[in-house]
């Protein structure tokens, strides 16, 4: 089946037989245009999906091409960086952005593309929510011929290139640190459980569990949401159980500054009590007392190579790549329990 794609004024107004003007007026429902005009103008858009294009005025020869993005949360360090590195890659290569927040709701999610579409970005770069469950609205830019990679939160990978971390040999080598490093009683901390890097990096966890032919509890697993509070609240459930974990896992930096609050409030010392690991490496990793271990993502590189692929698909090259970024076990005083080669 033959894409759709976006028709210009220009298309409407020859097919119309009237001037660029008219149809513009006629979109608008100027009452300097008859009702007839009107109703063939708003139908004719309607068959050949037209969108008003905001920038249209502003269309001289060295108007810059533009790249829509599509995160997350847009203050964070990790997402901050990860921009960097689209932004860039894209402004070496004559282009510029437009950055976009979802605040990690679907219906902003939804909004934001609608509002990039509108303004006929020419690619999207884009993140997940973490609502998000229906993809639909991204499917629909096949139809429209708009260029698409997604990056960390990933779907539809038979479809969109993405650019992804070593999410399953991360998440074994943080556990199996922990276990290596004294911990005995590992617990995981992470988000929806529909999310394909909560699923990865939970299974990394397991892995590292079953290697070494310790129990797997489900007791010692929460999985709800991605945030500062869910940290929190899952590190005190946790350390109400009868038998509490004496190390906790957490898949991203917020729930792991959560989860070190619920512990300081507890009364207990890290990681003397409970070692913990955190995820994305946010800047203010090493300012914490005690600083954390994280697993570190190249976020930079993972924009410019996000970007990279973009490029690649506008001019003209199809093919779907889902690229790597491995992740960097990063080593602070959270998560070590006795001596060991960790240790300087």
């Amino acid at each position: 089946m033959e894409k759709k794609r976006n028709v210009s004024l220009k298309e409407l107004a020859a097919e119309l037989g009237v001037s660029i003007s008219t149809v513009s007026r006629a979109l608008k429902n100027s009452p300097e245009i008859g009702e007839d005009m009107r109703k063939k103008a708003k139908a004719l858009a309607k068959e050949r999906n037209y969108r008003p294009n905001p920038f249209a005025m502003s269309l001289l020869k060295n108007t810059p091409r533009i790249i829509g993005i599509i995160v997350p949360d847009i203050v964070t360090h990790y997402y901050s960086s990860i921009i960097s590195g689209i932004n860039d890659m894209a402004h070496k290569n004559g282009y510029s952005t437009i950055i976009t927040s979802s605040y990690e709701q679907f219906e902003n999610e939804k909004k934001c593309l609608e509002d990039l579409i509108n303004i006929r970005v020419e690619g999207i770069i884009a993140c997940l929510s973490q609502e998000t469950t229906d993809y639909s609205h991204f499917e629909a830019l096949a139809d429209l011929n708009i260029p698409l990679v997604f990056f960390d939160r990933v779907c539809l990978t038979d479809k969109f290139s993405s650019v992804i971390t070593n999410n399953i040999e991360s998440a074994q080598e943080a556990t199996e640190h922990l276990l290596s490093t004294g911990s005995r009683r590992v617990a995981f901390i992470g988000g929806a459980n529909h999310l394909d890097i909560v699923k990865k990096r939970k299974h990394g966890y397991l892995q590292a569990l079953r290697e070494r032919r310790i129990p797997i509890e489900r007791e010692l697993v929460f999985c709800e949401k991605i945030g500062y509070e869910a940290g929190y609240e899952g590190a005190r459930r946790l350390l109400s159980l009868p038998n509490p974990p004496d190390a906790i896992l957490a898949m991203n930096d917020n729930l792991a500054f959560g989860a070190m609050k619920a512990i300081k409030e507890s009364g207990l010392s890290i990681p003397a009590d409970i070692s913990l690991i955190g995820y994305t490496d946010e800047a203010h990793s090493n300012y914490v007392d005690p600083p954390l271990t994280a697993v570190t993502h190249q976020t930079y590189k993972m924009g410019e190579t996000a970007c990279e692929l973009l490029l690649e698909q506008l001019k003209g090259i199809s093919k779907i790549e889902q690229r790597m970024i491995p992740c960097i076990l990063s080593v602070r005083g959270s998560s070590i329990k006795k001596r060991s080669k960790y240790l300087k």
